[in-house]
């Protein structure tokens, strides 16, 4: 037997750790100094008055300093501005830090450069509103190039792991602020705008050259274990954890081996956006922080580890735990000679290793222990047979019931995945028996799996349901109570942005258009035309659902569930609420769900074939007016291009063809069977095409009537094409009716048509009033009324 090797000599088996890397902290915050600055300045541009009376208050309460105390302040904060990081700067160098300060002043010049074309691209008289922000309508620098220089390279310094440095540098900084007051260089949003403009240029410095790597090497894990006593003589990296963990392979001198795990400071926030993301938007009763040091980090780890092995589980030992410095720690497991159950073959995977998976988990369950990461690679296989669980870093302890069933959801759907719904379900059922089995199956939803585990099940999307098919046939008398897991959907979130920006949209075009004067100068003779149109489009719309559905339904109460779809376009997008409401109604009137979704599905393509044939029309007959010929405008030519590059793009690449595919076919298999039924009436087939052509007709008159009863003049067909156009944006846009960008369309159509700006802004406002706001009250009224009648 070969002697071992002194301590000293243990060689470590290890890549070569880069000399710099780019830290995801730096890169994070630059990020939320970018969102923190874009918050800032819309804020500002909304709140203009209330901006202008704080800086009016804090340059007033300025002048109120003694005179001489000022110029105490100017002077110092002026001189002391330069001499505070040229001073920094020398300390460095003197404890061979220059490296430090090489980042900091490249820092300091891009953000001098940056800060000065960016004033100067303000000053040119690009972005006036910003402009205006920042200087006040003064002549000063936009962005105070010597304050975001100082900014940025404290930043790139990280001067503020140094407290003394820190404070002393903030105050000197809060002094030169002070002295730009004084003397009216500098305005309130400006201050705020250069500190942040500094430091998003100070962390974009320190991600884009990288920082010193300072994650100790594996010799450094050799020495920390020889301090608990653990005689280390071979060391070798293996693979990361699913966390980007390292962690190293070390043999002992009494022939055992440790699995040890590294976590690395500047690792803690690797994830993190995806972390923030799932905890913000689902409900799962953890109480984790997404953000943890490095030590409540190790002690979380450490603490899960013991749980699991006073809960009887096999599970690796854990060992002892260290810091390694002041940027890692680590854990020492025992080694345990296991494959992954991803690594096992699915016909290996028999009822007896279904049933140790399962009574593994019933042991932490039994202990309040959630693992959370029940896949493929936290289950193992010792060469035995027996199973091992692994990875339980994620989990919780004193766990709710509600990630109790999580775990059991996971776990059933990832079995599946491997051996089919029948034989996972009848594993888990015959140790944790039929009721934790009908209490996890509401959470049966993708969102409430691990990301692989979902990304697996793409593949096969049925399997949800098989497993649930399952456990009904096992308790088919337990009723399942609705879990909602998500706080909000990714489309709720855009229709909130959506409708931000529209609102900020509508309310620059309101402030620069006086209602009252809007109200009294329209035509009332006109105005009462749009409205009579804008009440035409709603019978119009009953007739066109009465053609389309074969059964009988009556008239007004149609009509008002048109009324009643307007009411609902307040809180769902265009495209959306009609739908919703026009499918509900039809259920009520004893139709079935299939047919009634036909019926609508069908009305609203006959509606899109119509809505495109009558914008090819319009445009064509517009392009035409003028021509000697009749022959197509440019526009339009340049339209049917851009249209026929579109659809080469979806139809050429792959993913984007299949969706299509699969959603053009439900839509056929559905649909056109109802629209061979409508076309054995003839009668139902005239309904529904004169509805589907009145309610366009109907709001391009209203349209045209609003034009006219500012003055306007507009050709018919050209106002046409812009009512056509701006509603195929609008029903595409995610906002509630397609606010905003309804209301921007038609004003830039109108505008391009001929008229004056101010006048397409009141005429589009007045048929808005009329087409979306006004027929909200009425709207209401009718939902309540069908309602209380049962009929939605």
């Amino acid at each position: 037997m070969a002697e071992a090797r002194p301590d000293h000599e243990v060689y470590v088996v290890e890549p070569l750790l880069p000399q710099r890397l780019r830290r995801p902290s730096d890169l994070l915050r630059f990020l939320a100094t970018l969102l923190v600055l874009g918050a800032v300045v819309l804020l500002a541009l909304i709140a203009k008055q209330t901006l202008n009376g704080l800086e009016a208050d804090v340059t007033e309460g300025t002048t109120l300093v003694p005179d001489l105390l000022s110029r105490v302040a100017t002077f110092l904060g002026g001189a002391a501005v330069l001499t505070v990081p040229v001073a920094f700067a020398v300390e460095r160098v003197f404890h061979r830090d220059g490296l430090r300060v090489a980042e900091g002043l490249i820092a300091a010049i891009i953000g001098m450069v940056g800060s000065f074309l960016f004033g100067q691209w303000l000053l040119a008289g690009n972005a006036e509103d910003l402009s205006q922000l920042l200087t006040g309508g003064r002549s000063i620098e936009p962005l105070n190039t010597l304050l975001t220089s100082v900014i940025a390279y404290t930043t790139a310094v990280r001067i503020s792991r140094r407290p003394t440095w820190r404070a002393l540098t903030w105050t000197v900084i809060a002094l030169y602020i002070f002295a730009l007051f004084s003397g009216r260089q500098i305005t309130l949003p400006g201050a705020v705008v250069t500190v942040l403009v500094g430091m998003a240029m100070g962390y974009a410095t320190l991600y884009g050259v990288g920082s010193p790597n300072t994650r100790p090497p594996g010799n450094a894990v050799v020495a920390a274990l020889r301090k608990l006593s653990f005689a280390p003589v071979s060391a070798r990296r293996i693979d990361d954890d699913h966390q980007g963990s390292r962690r190293y392979h070390m043999g002992l001198r009494d022939g055992s081996s440790l699995d040890v795990t590294v976590l690395d400071r500047d690792r803690q926030v690797a994830g993190l956006p995806y972390r923030l993301w799932r905890r913000i938007r689902l409900n799962s009763e953890t109480r984790r922080r997404a953000i943890r040091s490095l030590r409540a980090e190790l002690e979380r780890e450490a603490l899960m580890a013991y749980a699991t092995q006073a809960a009887g589980a096999s599970t690796p030992r854990l060992l002892g735990t260290s810091e390694i410095g002041t940027e890692a720690a680590l854990l020492a497991y025992e080694h345990l000679d296991t494959r992954t159950l991803d690594e096992v073959p699915d016909d290996e995977i028999d009822d007896g290793v279904l049933a140790q998976i399962w009574e593994q988990v019933a042991l932490l369950q039994i202990q309040r222990l959630a693992h959370r990461r029940l896949t493929g690679d936290g289950i193992h296989l010792d060469g035995a047979g027996r199973v091992v669980l692994t990875d339980a870093r994620s989990g919780e302890i004193a766990a709710g019931d509600l990630l109790l069933r999580l775990d059991v959801a996971q776990l059933l759907t990832y079995l599946a995945l491997r051996v089919g719904p029948e034989r996972s379900v009848r594993a888990a059922a015959a140790v944790m028996g039929p009721d934790a089995l009908g209490h996890a199956m509401p959470l049966l939803q993708r969102i409430a799996l691990t990301r692989e585990t979902r990304s697996a099940l793409s593949k096969d999307k049925g399997l949800l349901a098989a497993i649930r098919e399952q456990i009904v046939a096992l308790k088919p008398q337990s009723t399942v109570e609705e879990v909602r897991l998500e706080r909000f959907r990714p489309r709720t979130l855009v229709t909130i942005i959506a409708s931000t920006l529209a609102a900020y949209f509508l309310l620059s075009q309101l402030s620069q258009v006086n209602l009252g004067q809007v109200i009294s100068t329209a035509n009332w003779g006109w105005s009462g035309l749009a409205l009579v149109a804008s009440f035409v489009s709603f019978v119009a719309a009953a007739l066109m659902l009465r053609g389309f559905v074969p059964e009988p339904l009556p008239l007004w109460r149609t009509v008002l569930v048109q009324f009643a779809a307007s009411f609902v376009k307040l809180v769902a997008p265009a495209a959306v609420g009609g739908v919703a409401i026009n499918t509900r109604y039809l259920q009520k009137r004893g139709i079935s769900p299939a047919l009634a979704v036909a019926s609508v599905g069908a009305s609203q393509l006959i509606m899109m074939v119509f809505h495109i044939a009558l914008l090819l029309l319009f445009a064509y007959i517009t392009g035409s007016n003028t021509a000697t010929s009749f022959s197509p405008s440019r526009e339009l030519v340049l339209a049917l291009l851009a249209l026929a590059v579109l659809v080469v793009v979806l139809l050429g690449v792959p993913r984007l063809r299949r969706i299509i595919t699969e959603r053009m076919r439900r839509l056929f298999s559905n649909v056109l069977p109802r629209l061979l039924d409508v076309l054995q009436s003839p009668r139902k087939l005239i309904e529904g095409s004169a509805g589907t052509l009145m309610i366009t007709l109907a709001f391009v008159v209203c349209l045209d009537a609003c034009v006219a009863a500012f003055g306007g003049e507009l050709d018919f067909t050209a106002v046409a094409v812009v009512y056509l156009t701006a509603n195929a944006i609008g029903s595409a846009a995610p906002t509630p009716g397609g606010l905003g960008a309804v209301e921007a369309s038609l004003i830039v159509g109108l505008t391009v048509a001929g008229l004056p700006r101010e006048l397409a802004t009141s005429a589009v406002l007045l048929f808005r009033l009329l087409t979306f706001w006004l027929p909200v009250l009425p709207g209401w009224a009718s939902f309540t009324y069908l309602q209380r009648h049962e009929a939605l």
